[in-house]
């Protein structure tokens, strides 16, 4: 298929084969995004099986710390050598490490099987994400990219609620052996749609650049993954990784200065559109990771739910996420003003947070909380969709790939930045919070400990320690709302594409 054969060029919908090459991405990208929050649920039961507690943390940094370190690298392999065979490569990959993962009989075993099919997941969720930009015009991004953060909203939901569903009824083996059939489905489908890797020309692959983001990305996943619990914030351990992680990136960029072909291309950043839609998505991730795992530690330590209801609760930010992710995606390319829904979505996030910051003023009712969390998905379904695509059509046609692997490369590391410093502020506040008390209290253990710490105390003192913890806890709402109305106003200088008055459907060329 060539790239003038696009849905964009005429207005008799989708052709066959491009709906085949959707269904096969929306279902790869689903299966990498499920994979970073299914195990979660299943893990209690792996280390029952395998042992190893003390190592169980990562089984999930593992993967977190591969797929973020390798997509800089497949973006530019894609660039060079084409999409086909790298995300084909990545698809095969994932799925291998799958069927391993499910079959590890020790602990050490199914870490080192994440951290390869971490390196699968994450040329997946960079590369579905290019090939749309290859297959239709730059108007029509926007529709698609809805399409993909739904799906990506509807993992988020779905990922725990399926690892405990299968880890109950078959084994924890079933949250890996289930990608199987459905990535085999996905992997037929784009062998038979994805256009041919156009004809092969030498290229001098940057393996000093690649060797050396690597370091640095790693270094700083560990630290921002791993700071405040395995090891102190001032430790030698934490200031020996940003060290690292900062001599590192300063030779990095020396290096790519002079490199033939560099991995991550420095004049990108000199694009302005491209500079302000990456860190826009950034402090989104940010805002959207604070939120994602604080919340439902407020719904259990301070409402007093459980585990499931707590999920319940999220409920309304998901599906309003969902939702407007997919009809604004297609509203917005209708309009063809995707900094304007940018601008509206991260406004709508920002008032969602700081809604939530307010928690700490008085006690609200379950109405409030599902109103500031549907404002919360309503910004995000908004405004990541068209920040993708102002990022996709900033840049030329070649650096694409590079652009959108430099995306969520920032954007994995702004997540990993918004836990990391919204669990600082609330591990303080705790603290402060809960000096007061009785000097017999391990105030340590209660910061540590969580529910079950929490439910260990005496009944007197219960109602002290939920005021604390609100007070804790929404005070990362506050962090993630101060970010949210810095992006906005970066938003708002942003001179960034305007389809309003050019033919509704393009040629993606362009």
């Amino acid at each position: 298929m060539t790239s003038a054969q696009t849905p964009a060029d005429t207005g008799r919908g989708i052709p066959p084969e491009l709906r085949r090459i959707f269904a096969g991405l929306i279902l790869s990208m689903i299966l990498a995004a499920l994979d970073q929050s299914i195990v979660n649920t299943a893990l209690p039961r792996m280390a029952s099986d395998l042992g190893g507690l003390a190592h169980l943390s990562w089984v999930v940094t593992a993967f977190m710390l591969a797929s973020t370190s390798a997509t800089p690298i497949w973006g530019k392999m894609s660039d060079m050598y084409g999409r086909r065979p790298f995300l084909m490569g990545a698809v095969i990959l994932f799925l291998v490490m799958s069927m391993l993962c499910g079959l590890a009989q020790s602990m050490p075993q199914l870490i080192a099987f994440r951290l390869l099919q971490g390196i699968g997941a994450g040329g997946i969720m960079t590369l579905t994400q290019t090939v749309i930009s290859d297959v239709v015009s730059p108007r029509e991004r926007v529709r698609y990219q809805g399409l993909f953060a739904g799906a990506f909203a509807f993992s988020s939901l779905a990922g725990p609620l399926l690892g405990g569903g299968l880890t109950t009824a078959l084994s924890w083996r079933w949250v890996f052996y289930i990608n199987l059939p459905v990535g085999l489905i996905a992997l037929g489908l784009l062998w038979k749609a994805l256009p041919p890797a156009p004809t092969k020309q030498a290229h001098k692959i940057d393996y000093a650049g690649a060797g050396l983001l690597v370091i640095a990305a790693s270094s700083l996943m560990l630290l921002f993954s791993l700071g405040g619990s395995l090891f102190a914030w001032g430790s030698p351990v934490s200031y020996g990784l940003a060290a690292l992680a900062m001599l590192s990136f300063v030779v990095f960029v020396q290096v790519e200065r002079r490199a033939a072909e560099p991995i991550v291309s420095l004049p990108l950043f000199t694009i302005a559109p491209f500079t302000t839609g990456v860190l826009t998505m950034s402090c989104m991730s940010f805002a959207m990771m604070s939120a994602m795992v604080f919340l439902p530690l407020y719904f259990q330590l301070v409402l007093g739910l459980n585990p499931a209801e707590a999920g319940a609760m999220m409920l309304p930010q998901v599906v309003a996420m969902v939702l407007t992710s997919v009809f604004g995606g297609r509203l917005s390319s209708k309009v063809g003003r995707p900094k304007v829904f940018m601008a509206t979505g991260i406004a709508f996030e920002a008032l969602g947070l700081i809604s939530l910051a307010l928690l700490s003023k008085f006690e609200a009712s379950i109405p409030y909380f599902w109103g500031s969390l549907l404002i919360l998905g309503f910004g995000m379904g908004i405004a990541m969709p068209n920040a993708v695509a102002i990022v996709q059509s900033s840049v030329p046609r070649e650096s694409v790939g590079t652009a959108t692997a430099s995306m969520s490369f920032l954007r994995s590391l702004g997540g990993a930045l918004g836990v990391a410093v919204s669990g600082g502020v609330m591990a303080m506040g705790l603290k402060s919070g809960l000096s007061h008390l009785n000097t017999s209290i391990d105030v340590t253990a209660i910061v540590n400990g969580g529910m079950d710490a929490v439910e260990a105390l005496p009944a007197t003192l219960r109602p002290a320690i939920e005021e604390a913890f609100r007070s804790a806890i929404t005070g990362s709402f506050e962090i993630g709302g101060g970010v949210m109305a810095l992006a906005f106003l970066v938003a708002l200088v942003l001179r960034g594409p305007d389809w309003h008055h050019s033919a509704a459907h393009s040629n993606p060329a362009e």
